[in-house]
């Protein structure tokens, strides 16, 4: 894709542009790598803390060398996510005047890192079910670090290709598309069909919004705009601001508000995806640390093993078959192609004894021995992943109290293995939150200046970011995987048309090649990736 030009005759007047050239001072540059190194020497100090707690005996740098690696990767993805997103929440505040530019990614970042820190981590682990199950199950191993370095590393190119051209692609879709694309690549390298090592449901949700979400964006914006010159009659709302004129109160305070809220709500969604490969990252290099939620109360593990005992009774008495041998391979079949068998339910109540039966011997998850931790761990993840796939199809025909007692026990599972420390927020917020001061530029101009032929006026503005703010809330509220950035840069398009300023089609031409391309050059990168680095480790 060449590099676009997008200098036309109607082109916004370099009297309103705003100043984005302004260099940042001394002091904003020691605090920035400051905060860098202090981020970067804490994560280092949490993880030698942690070892240190728990008597690691260090035999070979080996996998250590491969954590930092992997782990300088996985902060490099959120680092590069941060100033690649950065425009979806600054571009309209910049161009509007409502707040100055360096002032306004500084801000943006603050509240990214807060978003960050705040997140509950569900989405975090959400991105982990989407992985092949086999190389989840051995993640420490070296097919497990190609599948981490593959994904993460096709993510990076693809972002930091879309943002040289100046393109608001979307990166939770790069990153979906790596790991689809991993999936793809182990399933045809173990002689399986390709199909077969993808979630197709999930992909299929994120196809319909890559196709939707821009409508969305810009119908919605679009309509906005047109409700607004219906109900408010002031015509400075619909014109280019005139120098560095801020917009009128309530318009500044609208903006800054959505401005907040979206990179608020962008450190909230798009952090827990880097959060959650770091812990697969640890679970596989330290399982003895992270595998298990040590910190979990020795009584909250007796009853961990009562619920696991109850549950495995009913399974029992829902499908009295007797128990296989080893139910192991009969849960990951069924979780990676998803078709039941008569031995899955029998070979579902055998596994979950054993794992209450091992919480119950060992008293609580910190007396878990390191040994032990990863096996335990893989039965946890095993279990809770069939339970949640038999309830999404709908395999078993259990009542409702057999239903409710697995749910019980899904919940027991995840509070044990589903938990993200401290440091680890900390470290994927400094990350995020620093990227988004860095290289903003390029996507802020394409979303202020070419997507349409007019400046963006404070009214377009407002439309826009409110409505990627709404949809944002909506899209969190249920589970949808819209994309901000498809929803933020189609309503300055919408907001354009509906105020008569008209679109510069050859940068619409590219956004749109930019998104319908993102999700198979991603499958591609990363499923090469992934092919070359089990060659080489």
């Amino acid at each position: 894709m060449a590099t676009p030009s997008y200098t036309t005759a109607q082109a916004p007047a370099s009297s309103a542009r705003p100043q984005l050239n302004k260099k940042p001072g001394l002091f904003t540059l020691v605090v920035f790598f400051g905060v860098l190194a202090s981020g970067l020497l804490f994560t280092a100090y949490s993880l030698m803390h942690d070892m240190h707690e728990l008597g690691t005996v260090v035999t070979t740098w080996t996998p250590f060398l491969l954590l930092g690696v992997a782990l300088l990767i996985a902060l490099g993805f959120e680092f590069v996510n941060g100033f690649h997103d950065t425009a979806n929440a600054v571009a309209t505040v910049i161009y509007t005047n409502s707040l100055p530019p360096n002032f306004a990614v500084a801000w943006s970042g603050f509240f990214n890192f807060l978003g960050v820190l705040l997140s509950s981590g569900a989405v975090a682990f959400g991105i982990i079910a989407l992985l092949p199950v086999e190389l989840i199950l051995q993640v420490g191993s070296s097919a497990g670090f190609a599948m981490i370095f593959a994904l993460l590393i096709a993510a990076i190119l693809w972002n930091l290709g879309t943002w040289w051209l100046g393109l608001p692609a979307s990166s939770s879709h790069t990153l979906i598309g790596s790991i689809i694309g991993v999936g793809v690549a182990n399933a045809l390298m173990h002689g399986r069909d390709g199909t077969s090592g993808v979630d197709w449901a999930q992909a299929t949700k994120i196809g319909y919004a890559l196709l939707l979400s821009p409508l969305v964006g810009f119908g919605c914006a679009a309509l906005l705009l047109l409700a607004l010159r219906a109900f408010v009659k002031n015509r400075a709302l619909y014109k280019a601001p005139e120098g560095d004129a801020p917009p009128p109160w309530w318009i500044r305070g609208l903006l800054i508000l959505t401005c907040t809220g979206v990179s608020f709500a962008h450190g909230s969604n798009d952090g827990q995806k880097g959060m959650g490969l770091i812990m697969l990252i640890l679970v596989g290099t330290l399982p003895m640390a992270y595998a298990l939620n040590r910190t979990m109360p020795a009584d909250q593990a007796l009853q961990f093993a009562a619920v696991a005992e109850v549950t495995q009774q009913a399974l029992v008495k829902a499908s009295p078959l007797p128990a296989p041998a080893d139910p192991r391979p009969i849960l990951s079949d069924y979780v990676r192609s998803k078709e039941a068998t008569p031995q899955l339910v029998p070979a579902l109540a055998a596994l979950t004894g054993s794992i209450g039966a091992e919480v119950k011997g060992y008293g609580s998850l910190s007396k878990v021995p390191a040994e032990a931790v990863g096996n335990v761990r893989n039965d946890m993840y095993l279990t809770s992943e069939t339970i949640r796939l038999m309830d999404k199809n709908k395999v078993g025909n259990f009542d409702a109290d057999t239903s409710g007692k697995l749910q019980l026990f899904k919940q027991q599972i995840d509070n044990s293995t589903r938990f993200i420390p401290l440091w680890v927020k900390i470290a994927v917020a400094i990350a995020l939150g620093l990227g988004t001061m860095v290289g903003w530029k390029r996507i802020v101009v394409t979303v202020g200046e070419k997507i349409g032929k007019t400046h963006l006026t404070y009214a377009q503005g407002a439309s826009a970011e409110t409505v990627a703010m709404l949809t944002i809330g909506a899209a969190d509220m249920f589970g949808l995987p819209v994309s901000t950035t498809h929803v933020l840069s189609s309503g300055v398009a919408g907001a354009m048309v509906a105020n008569g300023g008209g679109l510069q089609m050859k940068t619409i031409r590219n956004l749109l090649m930019a998104w319908v391309l993102t999700l198979p050059a991603a499958i591609l990168l990363s499923g090469s990736l992934y092919w070359l680095f089990t060659k080489l480790f």
